[in-house]
């Protein structure tokens, strides 16, 4: 079974701008169909946003062209999801309130992302939606 997952935005930048490590091993094992990335409205902005900001592209060893290639790539293989209803979870950061969301609406298994603890303490609880960091979830 293919693992249903939500790429949280830290997760694709930090591919783009390191030349390995676990968040990089990640998105090529969903361009390999090893996971099934969701996304929705407000995510696909959130990566259209960040991607363009002038700190990022100096850091990214990728040309623009190159970098709208891979997103276009990404986005290829995403299952995109509606969200009908928002369930407000409160968390810390209320800017990630829609990746839950996103989760909860495509059924998926996992967010991942290098922000952990503005998951913790949330007012709803998912039991079955694991917040992992990269690392973690190419371990598995």
């Amino acid at each position: 079974m293919i693992t249903k997952v939500v790429i949280d935005t830290s997760v694709f930048v930090s591919a783009l701008i390191g030349p390995s490590g676990p968040s990089r091993d990640v998105i090529r094992q969903c361009l390999q169909g090893r996971y099934h990335p969701l996304m929705g409205n407000a995510l696909f902005c959130e990566y259209e946003s960040v991607i363009t900001r002038d700190h990022i592209r100096q850091q990214c060893p990728l040309t623009q062209s190159e970098i709208l290639e891979l997103l276009k790539a990404f986005l290829s293989i995403c299952k995109w999801v509606n969200v009908f209803y928002l369930w407000r979870p409160n968390l810390r950061d209320e800017a990630d309130n829609h990746l839950i969301e996103l989760a909860i609406s495509g059924n998926a298994q996992a967010i991942v992302t290098h922000n952990i603890k503005d998951f913790v303490g949330c007012d709803l609880s998912f039991p079955q939606l694991s917040i992992l960091k990269p690392e973690v979830l190419t371990r598995s």
